[in-house]
C-alpha cells in the first residue's frame, strides 16, 4: 500500500495546514505540474475553486487587461465592472440584490447580518437565533464556525458565539422543535460538501421552505461549494424546486481569484442600509473582471449541458468501480460534478493512492472521497481518471484481501 510521506519543512507560515509536500509550478486545464516536470490530474480543483481549470484563456485575458487599467478604487465609489456582474447574477436567479466580498466566509457573515437585520427592520429584533444542521461547513470565522458547531473546530477559541440551534440532518421533527420566540432563519447547504457530499432531499429542502413561510423565516442556502455550475445547474437550489431568500457563493465564481458573494431578495435585505455593512477589497475591479469572465463561460450555450453529461459518464464509470471493487467503494455519491466516494477503508488511503497515480483529490466527512475536477473536462480525461482510479482500487483490494487471509491463517 503506498503511504506518502511529508517532509519537515522549514517555513514561517502558520501551521494551520498539514500541507503535503509538493508543490505546483503551473497549471493548464485539468493539469497541474510541478518544476520537476511531473503532470498531475487535478480532481480537487482548488476545492471546487479552480472551475474553468488552470490559466483558462478567457480569464487571463479578462485579469490581464483590467491589471492594465485599474486594481482598486474603494466602494466608496461606482464600480461599473460589480454593478454589471450583480446584474448578471440577479438576472440569473431569484435575487435582487448582492453585495460582493472575497471568500465564502465573508459571505456568510454577511448572510448572518442580514438574516438579523431583517427581524429588526420587521420590527423583531429578539429574532436572531439560526437553524444549522449537524455535519454542515459553513467557514473558518467565528460565527461561521459557530454556524458550524464542528467541536474540534471550535476548541480552544472560549465560548462559541451564541446564536445557533444546531440539529441533526434531514431531521424535520427536530428542526421544528428548534423553532422558537427567537429564531430568525434556517440555514443548510443543498449539498453537504465538506460533510460528505452528502445531497439534501428535495422533499426535506421544500419542508423546510414551508417552515420559513410559516414562522415568517429566511430561509438562506450556502451554495460555496455547489455554485456556479458546479452541480450542473448554474446554481443547486433551481433544481430542487425550492427557491431561497438569501444565498451565499464563492469559490467558482471568481475561478481561482478570491471573491464572494451574498445575494438576497428585497425583501430579505430590507435592513442592511448603508452603513450596516462594507468590505475594503470586497467587489475591487479586479475581482469583478473576472467573475464577469466566469459568467462569460458558465452561462454560454450548451455548458451546463456539457457538465450534466460529464457527470453522467464519469458515475456510470465509477458505478461500474463500485460493482467490481464493493470490498474498496461503498456509495458513489453527489450532484454534477461534486461526487463523492464513500469508502470501505479510510478515505484518507484512496487519497494517497491517488497521489501515487499522480491524481490529487480531497477528503470529506463520512469516509469520503471528494471528486471535483474542473468543469471544463474532457471525455477522454475522464477515461483517464477512472483508470488511475481502477488502478488504486486495485491496490487496495489487494492489500486488504491479503490482510484478511494473513488474520485467518494467524
Amino acid at each position: 500500500m503506498f503511504r506518502w510521506k511529508n517532509k519537515a519543512v522549514n517555513s514561517h507560515l502558520l501551521p494551520t495546514y498539514a500541507r503535503v509536500d509538493l508543490a505546483f509550478e503551473r497549471g493548464e486545464g485539468v493539469w497541474l505540474t510541478t518544476a520537476a516536470g511531473e503532470r498531475y490530474l487535478d480532481f480537487t480543483s482548488g476545492v471546487a475553486v479552480n472551475a474553468l481549470g488552470h490559466a483558462h484563456p478567457h480569464l487571463v485575458k479578462a485579469l490581464t487587461e483590467q491589471a492594465q487599467k485599474l486594481w482598486h478604487v474603494s466602494n466608496l465609489y461606482r464600480i461599473p465592472e460589480g454593478e454589471k456582474l450583480a446584474d448578471r447574477l440577479c438576472a440569473a436567479t431569484f435575487a435582487d440584490t448582492v453585495f460582493f466580498q472575497n471568500s465564502g466566509a465573508e459571505a456568510i457573515e454577511c448572510a448572518i447580518k442580514m438574516a438579523r437585520k431583517y427581524q429588526s427592520a420587521s420590527g423583531k429584533p429578539e429574532r436572531y437565533r439560526i437553524v444549522t444542521f449537524e455535519g454542515a461547513f459553513h467557514g473558518r470565522t467565528l460565527a461561521a464556525l459557530a454556524a458550524t458547531g464542528n467541536k474540534k473546530y471550535l476548541d480552544g477559541f472560549g465560548p462559541p458565539m451564541p446564536g445557533f440551534d444546531q440539529v441533526p440532518f434531514n431531521d424535520l421533527d427536530a428542526v421544528k422543535k428548534a423553532i422558537g420566540p427567537e429564531t430568525a432563519a434556517i440555514l443548510i447547504e443543498p449539498v453537504m460538501g465538506e460533510g460528505g457530499v452528502r445531497v439534501v432531499p428535495h422533499n426535506f429542502l421544500r419542508a423546510l421552505r414551508k417552515l420559513c413561510d410559516d414562522n415568517g423565516l429566511l430561509l438562506v442556502f450556502d451554495e460555496i461549494q455547489t455554485g456556479v455550475g458546479r452541480t450542473g445547474d448554474l446554481f443547486a437550489y433551481q433544481h430542487t424546486g425550492v427557491t431561497p431568500d438569501i444565498m451565499t457563493i464563492a469559490k467558482a465564481l471568481g475561478g481561482g481569484f478570491p471573491v464572494g458573494a451574498c445575494l438576497a431578495t428585497t425583501e430579505a435585505s430590507k435592513g442592511m442600509t448603508a452603513g450596516t455593512h462594507g468590505s475594503t477589497f470586497g467587489g475591487n475591479p479586479l475581482a469583478m473582471a473576472v467573475g464577469n469572465a466566469v459568467m462569460d463561460i458558465v452561462t454560454a450555450e450548451g455548458f451546463l449541458d456539457g457538465v450534466k453529461h460529464n457527470s453522467l459518464l464519469l458515475k456510470q464509470k465509477l458505478a461500474e468501480l463500485k460493482d467490481r471493487y464493493a470490498s474498496v467503494i461503498a456509495e458513489v455519491r453527489g450532484e454534477g460534478l461534486l461526487i463523492g466516494l464513500r469508502m470501505v477503508p479510510p478515505a484518507s488511503e484512496m487519497v494517497d493512492e491517488l497521489r501515487a497515480e499522480k491524481m490529487i483529490t480531497v477528503g470529506a466527512g463520512d469516509n469520503v472521497v471528494r471528486l471535483l475536477p474542473p468543469l471544463i473536462i474532457s471525455e477522454s480525461e475522464i477515461a483517464e481518471a477512472v483508470a488511475r482510479i481502477d488502478r488504486a482500487c486495485a491496490r487496495l483490494s489487494q492489500t486488504y484481501a491479503r490482510a484478511a487471509k494473513e488474520k485467518v491463517a494467524s
